[in-house]
């Protein structure tokens, strides 16, 4: 039987996007590793696997232990490049090609400097064939963190505000909590669970005492490092902490440096101002509550001078607008003429 014009194409998105469901799916345990997800299609069946934790196997290698030698002949799609040298663990482009696979799918290349086009051309050296970019655009998406970091040795940067509707994260006399409603605060977990560190100003930990940390099951059990800019009160909560000074490039440098992939910045208002005016910011998250403070005596968003005029206003896109609860959670990224995807998220 003739197999449906499309059909192959079908196939392989459909495995693909299985194997970025593998990939989120350990989206917060593998740092400073990517999470990437594999599915390996052989006539006997389909096998998968994901990255494990620092040190454990990537996710092709998990995925040819379970196909062991039913993975010969067969198809692997994976959502980044095979890695093509030795680090805590053995090249996977030998284990591919050990294992007798005829076909690699690759979502996005990879552009550690260890790897780059160098994992495609050791597989197609062995003469297995390979493909580049299905479903290339969801993937960059969820791996920007990585792709952004390898790219520039910087973060990807999340700027998280809960706020009333007239833009106000506090009221006149400091108090904050809560804002937003019980649902907005676990969507908050959630988002810190996917990031490798959290920043906040010393003023914010001086006023809120806050303690920084995911509450409830984070990833692979572990807490994003939590970085003061300024000195830590003693006592305070968010003990221990990580203190660094600067302008908001030379601590996304030195962040960096410690493999950190993503940060969420949570304030308080000058610093959030401090980032967006830099123009490191690569994610607007806003909580917005139904309320309103009603004057101009309240805390705002932002802490500092603003664009003196319309045209001179930082533009973005809606990346995703949901209600949570009693609250709205709004999204937002770059504005630039591809869609907001930059050139890190499109390797």
């Amino acid at each position: 039987m003739t197999a449906a014009p499309g059909s192959e194409v079908n196939h392989d998105e459909h495995a693909m996007r299985r194997a970025l469901e593998l990939g989120e799916a350990v989206r917060g345990t593998t740092s400073p590793n990517p999470w990437v997800g594999c599915v390996i299609d052989a006539p006997s069946g389909t096998f998968e696997g994901a990255t494990q934790p620092p040190g454990g196997p990537h996710a092709e290698a998990v995925a040819l232990a379970a196909a062991g030698s039913k993975a010969r002949g067969a198809t692997l799609y994976t959502t980044l490049e095979p890695c093509c040298h030795h680090g805590r663990t053995p090249p996977c482009t030998e284990a591919i090609v050990a294992a007798g696979v005829a076909r690699v799918v690759v979502a996005v290349s990879d552009p550690d400097p260890s790897v780059s086009g160098r994992g495609i051309a050791a597989l197609r050296e062995a003469g297995i064939e390979v493909e580049l970019g299905m479903a290339a655009a969801s993937v960059s998406e969820s791996l920007a963190p990585y792709l952004k970091h390898r790219m520039t040795g910087r973060p990807l940067v999340v700027l998280k505000l809960a706020a009333s509707l007239d833009g106000r994260i506090a009221a006149p006399d400091g108090s904050s909590k809560w804002i937003t409603g019980g649902e907005a605060r676990e969507d908050v977990q959630r988002l810190r669970a996917v990031c490798d560190a959290i920043v906040v100003g010393a003023g914010t930990v001086r006023a809120d005492d806050p303690a920084l940390t995911v509450r409830k099951d984070p990833m692979g059990g572990r807490q994003p490092l939590r970085v003061v800019l300024g000195r830590v009160p003693p006592g305070a909560r968010v003990h221990p902490a990580v203190e660094l000074s600067g302008d908001p490039g030379a601590v996304l440098d030195q962040l960096g440096s410690m493999g950190v992939l993503q940060v969420m910045v949570e304030g308080g208002a000058k610093v959030a101002h401090e980032f967006h005016m830099a123009g490191l910011v690569d994610r607007y998250v806003f909580y917005m509550a139904p309320m309103l403070l009603g004057g101009d005596d309240s805390v705002p968003m932002f802490a500092g001078r603003g664009a003196h005029t319309l045209d001179a206003a930082w533009r973005g896109r809606l990346v995703s607008v949901k209600i949570l609860g009693a609250d709205l959670r709004v999204e937002v990224s770059g504005s630039e003429p591809d869609g907001g995807r930059r050139e890190w998220e499109a390797a």
